[in-house]
This record gives structure tokens, sequence and C-alpha cells, in this order.
């Protein structure tokens, strides 16, 4: 391959790594239809479906859970597509990704659960919703905390009354 072909490869990489964070379906669609591998990784290890979820795209997500990306494959980071989505408060996205398989314990490189993500940050609709898909409020990261710990140390108040 010359130099030529590989700054194209790596120039039309970028636009589809593109088209994950701002949800465009229709490139997304199209690129997987003409062959391209759905668990593509960018440099720091993020695939389109941690693309997608980080950057709150519900449709981008659906499309690509569909077409069978993993909803627990983590980055290079040990970062998860769900954990990605609660922090950003993405609800649609966290939906669709508990609805395509993802695991609600699933645990981040610091043992942490999206649970524990949603309670420190008193995303209260968001820990209601993980506890309904069967998250364990008793589990412990990797120092020991709980997510009720965590949310009453950052003063998470209706996370709290939920965990407790």
């Amino acid at each position: 391959m010359s130099q030529d072909d590989t700054a194209a490869l790596q120039a039309l990489a970028g636009r589809i790594f593109d088209a994950a964070r701002a949800g465009d379906t229709a490139l997304l669609e199209d690129a997987l239809a003409h062959g391209l591998p759905l668990e593509i990784r960018n440099e720091r290890g993020d695939g389109l479906l941690m693309l997608a979820a980080y950057h709150g795209r519900e449709a981008a997500v659906r499309l690509l859970l569909a077409r069978g990306a993993d909803p627990n494959r983590a980055n290079d980071q040990g970062q998860l597509p769900l954990a990605g989505a609660v922090f950003k408060e993405a609800t649609g996205v966290v939906e669709a990704l508990l609805q395509g398989g993802a695991q609600p314990d699933a645990v981040g490189p610091d043992g942490r659960t999206a649970l524990m993500l949603a309670a420190m940050f008193n995303r209260d609709m968001l820990v209601q919703r993980l506890l309904d898909a069967g998250a364990d409020k008793e589990r412990r990261d990797a120092s020991g905390k709980t997510a009720a710990e965590m949310a009453r140390s950052m003063g998470a108040r209706n996370a709290l009354a939920l965990l407790e």
C-alpha cells in the first residue's frame, strides 16, 4: 500500500469515527454495508459504539447494536459504553444499551459500575433505571465503596434516597 493509500484510508477512518460521534447514521450504515468492521477501533481503543454512546447519539447506538456491536466491550482504558452514557446523562442511550444487552454491573478499571457513577452525580432517574435492570447496589468498587457511600460522599441526596 502506498503512502497516499495509507493517508486516504486514515482520513476515511477519521470520518467514520467522526460520524459515530456526530450520530451520522447514514454514513455509518453505508460504511458498514461496504464492509467496515463493526468493531473497528481508533488510536485510543474507542469503538464506534463507545463514541456514539459517550456523545449521546441514541440512533447511532441503536443502529450499531442492531448490527451486532458488543455493548460490553471496553476501550483500551477499560471504559464501557454504559458508563460513558451515564456520565453524559444520556438517558436514551442508557436505555438502548440496556435493551441491547449491556450488563448493568460491568466494571471499569477502578471497579466502578454505571450505578456508582449515576449515584455519584445524583442522576436519580438513571440510578432507578439501573436498579430496575438488576444493578447490584451492594457491589463495591476497588476501594471498597458502594454506590450509596459514593452518593453520600458527593452529597447526592436523591440518588442516596433510592439506594438506602
